[in-house]
């Protein structure tokens, strides 16, 4: 059996080799839009495929964590992804980018919920929060994946070979990682839906997940828009690499941060941050005040998730795999609802304009955390 650092390291593998992954996608959208002549609405209306993918998958994938072992759904969730990120980008129609777009999507809520699920049960064999190293580690392989762009970008590799070698690289990372992570972690209790009234403390862990995920999904999408139309940039990667750097940074911090001012200043600090870098951003469109406003976001959306996750492990209801399954939803839900309105609304208006919908997403993370910790994090001593 392997020790509890090795599954540490190895789970910690597949979360920086999935977030190389997935920002290999991402950055790689304004190409996909330039490449098949999309409008910011049409664009819009291609991404919606990925939260409704997801929402679609999330029954399927909650019943497999919660009813049988983590570990095989994550390691074949993670072949057919990198399937599908090849299928994109060798896509010749929109049928067939919609395919493997939603193939992608649909198997990254599986592989997401398996791999988090591991790891909020390895947590319980650390007193130190290492949820915010995991995820930091996912946002490292984003720089890796942006950094990788925007070097491809620079000497005019095809669409075609990048998404290929990424997609190669992922399935050998994954597979050598396999051997190393948590068995037979299925859950004794707590691993169905127990229908009735929602669980306050779940739907308040909820919220904030939404408001997160409106943020990060939105950033994930359109951040290289917004440097290549509105401060026209020509590498137009410069934000989105940013953005993950702050992001993965001040995950990898999270722990030290938590333990010096506590969750609550956390998740207070966390939503100003994000606040005032969209504020920015929208207001000085320009290079530099950009990069700065997209750092602030990145540092400020680093903790949200992780916390929120640590913090579900811990419901009374729920198994962590169902709990964060439920979460989950509220995750899709805000990353359905944030890209696509942001194209439409862009459409209609401007760009600028439009990120304006981050500011809010951000800002009401902070009274949902006030109202959470009086309620329900102070009272029974969760925390």
């Amino acid at each position: 059996m392997p020790s509890s650092k090795q599954q540490r390291a190895f789970i910690g593998l597949i979360f920086f080799f999935i977030g190389v992954s997935f920002a290999t996608w991402a950055s790689r959208i304004p190409n996909i839009k330039a490449n098949f002549q999309l409008n910011d609405a049409e664009l819009g209306s291609l991404l919606i495929l990925m939260p409704i993918s997801s929402m679609v998958s999330l029954p399927f994938s909650g019943w497999l964590v919660s009813r049988f072992n983590s570990r095989k759904p994550l390691i074949v969730s993670i072949f057919i992804n990198a399937l599908s990120l090849m299928l994109i980008g060798n896509a010749n129609s929109i049928f067939l980018l919609s395919v493997g777009i939603s193939g992608y999507a649909f198997t990254t809520r599986t592989l997401n919920l398996s791999l988090n699920t591991q790891g909020v049960n390895l947590q319980k064999l650390f007193s130190r929060n290492i949820l915010g190293t995991f995820h930091g580690l996912w946002s490292a392989g984003g720089i890796v994946g942006a950094a990788l762009t925007t070097f491809l970008l620079k000497y005019h590799v095809s669409i075609q070979v990048h998404l290929i070698a990424v997609a190669i690289l992922v399935i050998i990372a994954c597979a050598f990682a396999y051997p190393y992570l948590i068995r037979n972690d299925k859950p004794e209790k707590g691993n169905k839906i127990i229908i009735g009234k929602p669980d306050p403390y779940i739907f308040m862990l909820g919220l904030l997940a939404f408001c997160a995920a409106v943020c990060e999904g939105g950033m994930f999408d359109w951040s290289g828009v917004y440097f290549k139309e509105v401060i026209q940039t020509p590498i137009f990667t410069y934000g989105y690499l940013t953005f993950m750097t702050f992001m993965a940074g001040f995950r990898f911090l999270s722990g030290t941060i938590i333990a010096k001012i506590g969750m609550y200043r956390n998740y207070m600090l966390s939503a100003g941050l994000i606040f005032s870098g969209i504020i920015l951003s929208i207001a000085l469109p320009y290079f530099w005040a950009g990069l700065i406003g997209f750092a602030l976001v990145g540092a400020g959306t680093a903790s949200v998730v992780p916390m929120t996750y640590a913090l579900a492990g811990k419901s009374d209801k729920y198994a962590p795999g169902m709990a964060l399954s439920i979460i989950t939803t509220y995750t899709i839900s805000g990353m359905l609802i944030g890209p696509p309105i942001i194209g439409y609304i862009s459409h209609a208006l401007n760009l600028r304009v439009s990120f304006a919908l981050f500011a809010a997403a951000g800002i009401m993370i902070a009274p949902i955390a006030h109202l959470l910790f009086q309620k329900f994090i102070r009272p029974r001593g969760i925390v």
